[in-house]
């Protein structure tokens, strides 16, 4: 054999040898559905550089300038740069970015995108004053430590807590500089630990000794009302249903925390996770709130590092290149996505459009 016929031979053979890391999405791909939805919503941005602003103040501006900003888009590209603008006209004297209502939910949101748009420092006073804020809407001072609202944050100071407010709370102090250490923090940790169906030394809740085995390692949305009579998520054993949206916000909010994962809270929720992988549905929800699943999906999967993520079953998931699949499909020929259920307000296509767009920051 000639030395040209034998490099051909072992070329072959090393191109026919799969690889051992993951390919993810298709780069020319990736880059045409992003740049679909970046001109879907360009097509719907205010005059003032505002999103939907009657669907929830600046939540969903903020949505918008993160999913932007985390596919690649600079900040003074133009609809970016319209929406910080109009993002730092909803900051109000108290430091919190809202509109009239949703304090902590928009507050949050707004923080994590201006985090996203902070190289230069500039907005480093709008964050931490923001994180201020937050802070006084925390149930903590004055709630006994024994209280299941302990720890945990609702769209204002005043609703009741539930896990998704919390981890967007969470999510927003961490990403202002609070570490694990932060008293804030071990108290949003806290209130998590109570919202997920693992008994011990985490979580004195009756609930989640009641959990079946479907259920155990996953978090819920709300268990301050788990004794509630006509309360949907209880089990016929007394326990509460376990949501993949809401168990990968509590998977993300462990690690992006710091909690590391040989802790009995995240083997429990990455059992879980191994158990019911699926991008074809919100496990525990169906098709409700599906782009807010695949957001939460797609950060808590970036935080473990794992480009290939092998489900309970041994099969291997390159998790980027079957999100970006899943969410190819789901886009609409205007370049936006939305969700046929009309539960959480994601039959708005531009709300639909703001979480598709963050997963797929996470898919590149």
């Amino acid at each position: 054999m000639t030395r040209r016929l034998l490099f051909s031979a072992l070329a072959s053979i090393l191109l026919a040898i799969p690889s051992a890391h993951a390919a993810g999405p298709d780069a020319a791909e990736w880059k045409a559905s992003v740049t679909k939805g970046y001109d879907y919503l360009k097509s719907r941005q205010g005059a003032d550089g505002g999103f939907a602003p009657k669907l929830g103040g600046p939540g969903i501006t903020a949505l918008a300038v993160a999913g932007l900003l985390k596919c690649g888009y600079p900040v003074d590209d133009p609809v970016v740069a319209k929406g910080l603008q109009y993002l730092e006209k909803s900051v109000q004297k108290d430091g919190g970015i809202y509109d009239k209502m949703l304090a902590n939910y928009t507050t949050s949101l707004g923080i994590m995108a201006l985090k996203e748009a902070n190289a230069s420092g500039k907005y480093d006073t709008i964050i931490a004053k923001g994180a201020k804020f937050l802070r006084t809407l925390q149930f903590g001072e004055g709630v006994d430590s024994n209280d299941p609202k302990f720890g945990g944050a609702g769209y204002d100071g005043k609703s009741r807590p539930d896990s998704s407010n919390t981890q967007f709370f969470l999510e927003a102090l961490i990403a202002s500089g609070a570490t694990q250490t932060d008293p804030s923090v071990k108290k949003a940790l806290a209130f998590l630990s109570r919202a997920q169906n693992l008994p011990g030394e985490f979580n004195d809740q009756a609930f989640a000794g009641k959990a079946t085995e479907g259920d155990k390692g996953g978090f819920v949305y709300n268990h301050i009302d788990a004794n509630a009579d006509k309360n949907p998520k209880r089990t016929a054993e007394g326990g509460l249903r376990s949501e993949g949206g809401m168990t990968y916000a509590g998977l993300k909010s462990f690690l992006y925390a710091g909690v590391g994962k040989d802790d009995p809270r995240v083997k429990a929720a990455l059992g879980w996770v191994k158990r019911n992988y699926t991008l074809t549905e919100n496990p525990g929800m169906g098709q409700a709130g599906l782009f807010y699943y695949y957001h939460v999906f797609a950060k808590a999967m970036a935080a473990l590092g794992e480009d290939q993520f092998e489900d309970a079953k041994g099969v291997k998931h390159d998790w980027k290149k079957e999100l970006f699949e899943t969410l190819k499909g789901k886009q609409a020929a205007d370049g936006s996505w939305k969700n046929t259920n009309r539960q959480f307000l994601e039959d708005n296509p531009d709300l639909g459009t703001c979480f598709a767009l963050l997963a797929l920051g996470y898919c590149k």
